[in-house]
């Protein structure tokens, strides 16, 4: 019916059925069969036929308005269908953490430009959180601190490593010196993979730095280094979101360093979740 439909409007708008059959690409007389068949359908004439080309019958001019809409509705309707096969268009839910506060936002940002049809919904989680949240569907793609587990599929995007964030100066021996300190620090609910990793190092070196201050924001830790209350220990990437005066000393050993990436769920992936690992495969870390 969509195809006859097309015919009808097309030989209406050509005034004619030769004209009309070229712009459609078919033979005449499989046009004229079109015709015919939608004429039974409808049960009435649609044109009649002269020395001047095809004119509307009153039946066919009646229902020309109609079927135009009907034939553009289809077509949206089409390319919608496309559109979302493709993953052109559609919602896709997104997590992102700590480890990756700054990558997210970028990653996101370069997705939505080339496909500004998708609406992207991004949300701030701990990487076993978002892990769960992929095995359930409730994410289609999560941001992580590496790795989450053997049944998703992961792809690191870059290595970050724990920085001493300080306006003080840092001295050469900077194990003895941390192990001395208080620090400020993030709340482990906030942030279970940061302290987890803390731990890790901490216990590597044997020391046992206080706590000064704790905080639900990274943010916020930054702020009380910067007003001079005290260091911290942080990922060495949020030196891109600190204010002023603060410095950053990188720690070298291996227990201070991890992996990030994005994750997803290893079930057959559609258009759009290909899209968008590509599209984070792709950024420039």
């Amino acid at each position: 019916m969509h195809a006859r439909l097309r015919t009808f409007v097309t030989i209406a708008d050509l005034h004619g059925f030769g004209p009309a059959a070229r712009c459609l690409s078919l033979t005449q007389p499989a046009l004229t069969k079109q015709i015919q068949a939608l004429e039974r359908d409808l049960g009435g004439s649609l044109f009649t036929r002269g020395r001047h080309g095809a004119a509307l019958t009153d039946f066919g001019a009646a229902l020309l308005p109609q079927a135009r809409e009907t034939v553009a509705a289809l077509d949206a309707f089409t390319d919608r269908a496309h559109r979302l096969a493709r993953g052109e268009q559609g919602r896709i839910a997104v997590g992102f953490g700590l480890s990756t506060i700054t990558l997210a936002p970028r990653a996101v940002a370069e997705f939505r430009r080339s496909y500004p049809g998708v609406e992207v919904a991004l949300e701030d989680l701990p990487s076993a959180v978002q892990a769960d949240r992929i095995r359930t569907g409730r994410l289609h793609a999560g941001f992580v601190r590496l790795p989450v587990g053997d049944d998703l599929h992961q792809r690191a995007l870059r290595r970050d490593h724990l920085a001493i964030a300080s306006t003080a100066a840092v001295p050469p021996e900077v194990t003895d010196w941390l192990g001395r300190q208080r620090l400020v620090r993030l709340a482990r609910i906030k942030g279970p993979g940061l302290t987890a990793q803390i731990d890790e190092f901490c216990a590597a070196r044997n020391i046992r730095p206080g706590t000064l201050s704790e905080t639900h924001d990274l943010q916020t830790v930054l702020a009380l280094v910067a007003a001079g209350v005290g260091p911290a220990l942080v990922p060495a990437t949020a030196a891109r979101i600190a204010p002023p005066g603060i410095t950053f000393t990188g720690l070298p050993e291996p227990e201070a360093a991890w992996e990030v990436g994005i994750a997803w769920h290893p079930a057959p992936r559609s258009a759009l979740v290909g899209n968008f690992v590509e599209s984070a495969l792709a950024v420039d870390r």
